[in-house]
C-alpha cells in the first residue's frame, strides 16, 4: 500500500487538495490496498483554504512517517510561507519516495531547495516569479505537469486530478485510472505535456462583437474556409481591415489562432476517435495528411500517428 501525505496550511487552495484526494481514494475504492491517504499540517490544527473552507488533518507533520507521496499543494499561502513549513519540506521530502506539487505549491518545494537543477512547472501566472526567485530551477510554463525524476510539478488547480490520474496509471495500471476519470467525470487523455491554455483561452477575447463572432465559428469550424478573406466577410470589414483589428483584440493574428484551433481539433479526433488520418486532416482543414503531418511536426515535433500512439487511450473491454 503506498500512502499518500498532502501537506495543509493556511490558504491552501482546497481543489489542489480535494482534486489528487479524490483520484487516489477512487483508485482505492476500486482497488482496495493501493493507497492510504493521510493529511497533515503543522502542529495538526485545522486549517482555513483561501476558500474559507476549513479543513481539519489527520494529523501533524512532526508524527507523519515518511510517506510514498508527498504532496504539497498551492494556494495564497504560499506567497509568505511558514518557515517552519519549508524547513520541515526540507528535511522530510527527500525521505518521501515521490514528490508531487499542484499550483504554486511548486514555490514551496523550490523553498525548500527540492527542484534545485530540476524542470518544473506551475500555475502560468507564476512562472516568471518561480522562475526568478529560483534561478536554480527550469520553469516550464507551458505543460499542465512536468514529471522529473521522482518530482512532478502541476500547472493550476485542476491540473493537479491530471497529474494524479497520471501516478495512479503508472501505480496501478491504465483500467484503473480510467475507472477513476470515468466515475470523476475527467477526461484521462489529457497528457503532461498538454498547453496550459487551448486555443481559446491562450488568445485574448476581443471586445468587439463581430470579431467574438468570428473567433467561435472559427472554433466551432475548423474544416471550412478560414481564410483571412472568408473570415472578413463574416466579420463584414475588408480582409486588411480584419486582420489588423483580430490581432490588436485578440494578441494574435489570424492565421496562427486557426492554426492553433485546427491543430488542437486534429488531437481531440486522434485521441477520442477511430478516424483515419485522412479522415482527420480533412474535418480539421488541412485538406491532406501532408499538410497536417508538418503541422503536428513543426508544433509538437511528432507526426499525427505517432501522436495518436503515444496519448491515445487504449481499448478497455
Amino acid at each position: 500500500m503506498r500512502t499518500v501525505l498532502i501537506v495543509l496550511f493556511d490558504g491552501v487552495q482546497s481543489l489542489d487538495v480535494t482534486g489528487p484526494l479524490e483520484v487516489f481514494a477512487g483508485a482505492e475504492t476500486f482497488r482496495g490496498g493501493s493507497y492510504r491517504i493521510r493529511t497533515a499540517s503543522l502542529d495538526g490544527s485545522p486549517v482555513r483554504s483561501s476558500s474559507g473552507l476549513v479543513l481539519v488533518p489527520d494529523q501533524a507533520l512532526a508524527d507523519a512517517a515518511a510517506p510514498h507521496t508527498l504532496l504539497v499543494p498551492g494556494g495564497s499561502g504560499t506567497r509568505r510561507p511558514d518557515p517552519r513549513l519549508t524547513g520541515w519540506l526540507s528535511a522530510h521530502g527527500p525521505r518521501a519516495e515521490r514528490l508531487v506539487s499542484v499550483c504554486t505549491g511548486a514555490a514551496l518545494l523550490a523553498a525548500a531547495g527540492l527542484l534545485d537543477g530540476r524542470r518544473a512547472t506551475t500555475h502560468w501566472a507564476y512562472c516568471d516569479s518561480l522562475a526568478r526567485d529560483h534561478p536554480a530551477v527550469t520553469v516550464d510554463p507551458d505543460p499542465i505537469y512536468v514529471r522529473d525524476g521522482n518530482v512532478s510539478t502541476s500547472a493550476g488547480v485542476t491540473s493537479g486530478i491530471d497529474l494524479a490520474l497520471a501516478l495512479v496509471e503508472e501505480d496501478l495500471d491504465r483500467d484503473a485510472a480510467l475507472t477513476v476519470a470515468r466515475h470523476l467525470v475527467v477526461f484521462l487523455r489529457r497528457p503532461g505535456n498538454q498547453a496550459q491554455f487551448s486555443a481559446q483561452l491562450a488568445a485574448q477575447t476581443a471586445r468587439r462583437e463581430p470579431l467574438r463572432e468570428v473567433q467561435h465559428w472559427i472554433s466551432e469550424h475548423p474544416g471550412d474556409d478560414l481564410s483571412v478573406e472568408s473570415l472578413a466577410v463574416r466579420a463584414r470589414l475588408s480582409p486588411r481591415h480584419f486582420a489588423r483589428a483580430f490581432q490588436a483584440e485578440t494578441g494574435t493574428t489570424p492565421g496562427r489562432y486557426v492554426e492553433r484551433v485546427r491543430l488542437e481539433h486534429a488531437r481531440r479526433l486522434l485521441e477520442d476517435t477511430t478516424d483515419g488520418i485522412e479522415e482527420v486532416s480533412r474535418a480539421c482543414g488541412y485538406g491532406t495528411s501532408e499538410a497536417m503531418r508538418r503541422a503536428f511536426v513543426k508544433i509538437l515535433g511528432s507526426a499525427p500517428a505517432e501522436y495518436r500512439r503515444r496519448f491515445r487511450p487504449a481499448p478497455t473491454g
